[in-house]
């Protein structure tokens, strides 16, 4: 990641002014990055977007009238940056949205065959604030659960900017029209299409704090179970409709027989995996190695997203991606 406050194309980096510029902008770069990630559905395309944003803004900085806030300033470029980059490309979705339920006896693995297709998970500590209001904080973890982010993938990329700053920033429709160059009536009837389009496709369920008590309790038992690959203590956990998926492949399961099913037979390459949590999307995650290397030493497997609701564990992802692990800080082997 380039730091702005070297970049050769924008300063020195030991230009009094320049750092203070860079500190200035830097400060917004969490809330960007999460805004980002809504309207793009990746963590590597989010960070891309924000990094152009604050590097077109700090060229621009010294043209900066201030008729406009700093902050607002910054949307505008984030948002123009973010359509440029959805024109053109398909949306990414999860599994469940592009191919039929699988069988659990299914073997071989079909990968999807569109390049980066898939929303991608994004850990906690890149969109989400410390501090703050915790009403808030539920509100944001809420806003970047991977269903959510999925459905916003359905909505034309000026009307997503519309809903995420209406519904998710509360923003004043006001704020909106200026910062799109529209109107607030134009504003105003974008985000009832939205919110229409939002109701069809969101799932009606909300996870729980991951952090909660119970929440926390029910966590441990999977991860022991996982490790231990015990499948009907690990079963035992799901909601009876409970889903599963592993992007980038098509495969997806819904209900606890079929999962178990699955795990059972073509998932049995699972068995002796080590669990390490991280916070993804709002949900708990943990970063899986299974013992496929040399000596049956542990390498990564998946990135695991987790959601609980009514106090069981009602969707799983499971991202074979060995990439995400040090975006989510996670070692790219085990000793």
């Amino acid at each position: 990641m380039t730091d702005l406050a070297t970049d050769h194309v924008t300063g020195s980096a030991t230009d009094p002014d320049a750092e203070a510029g860079s500190a200035d902008l830097e400060q917004y770069r969490t809330e960007l990055t999460g805004y980002c990630y809504r309207m793009l559905g990746s963590v590597f395309e989010a960070e891309d977007a924000v990094q152009e944003t604050l590097i077109r803004a700090w060229r621009a900085l010294s043209r900066f009238e201030g008729r406009s806030s700093l902050r607002s300033w910054l949307y505008r470029i984030a948002t123009n940056v973010s359509i440029d980059m959805l024109n053109g490309r398909k949306r990414r979705a999860l599994p469940m949205d592009l191919a039929p339920e699988s069988s659990p006896t299914t073997g071989a693995l079909r990968a999807s065959s569109v390049e980066g297709s898939w929303v991608e998970p994004i850990p906690d500590g890149r969109v989400l604030s410390v501090g703050g209001d915790p009403a808030d904080l539920v509100a944001y973890r809420e806003s970047v659960r991977l269903a959510f982010v999925a459905a916003l993938q359905h909505l034309p990329a000026r009307q997503r900017a519309v809903l995420i700053l209406r519904e998710v920033l509360r923003w004043e429709a006001s704020e909106v029209a200026d910062l799109l160059g529209s109107s607030v009536a134009s504003v105003n009837s974008a985000l009832q299409r939205a919110r229409a389009t939002m109701a069809a496709k969101e799932p009606a369920e909300h996870p729980a704090d991951p952090v909660g008590v119970d929440q926390r309790d029910l966590l441990n038992r999977y991860v022991d179970a996982f490790q231990r690959y015990d499948i009907d203590s690990l079963v035992s956990l799901l909601h009876e409709d409970a889903t599963q998926s592993m992007p980038p492949y098509d495969l997806w399961l819904r209900g606890r027989e079929d999962i178990g099913r699955w795990f059972v037979g073509p998932g049995c390459a699972c068995r002796g995996s080590v669990l390490l949590p991280v916070a993804a999307n709002g949900c708990a995650g943990f970063g899986q190695y299974r013992p496929s290397g040399p000596g049956g030493r542990h390498e990564p497997f998946s990135l695991q997203v987790v959601e609980v609701s009514g106090g069981r564990i009602s969707r799983f992802t499971f991202y074979l991606e060995p990439k995400l692990f040090p975006v989510f800080g996670l070692p790219t082997q085990l000793p």
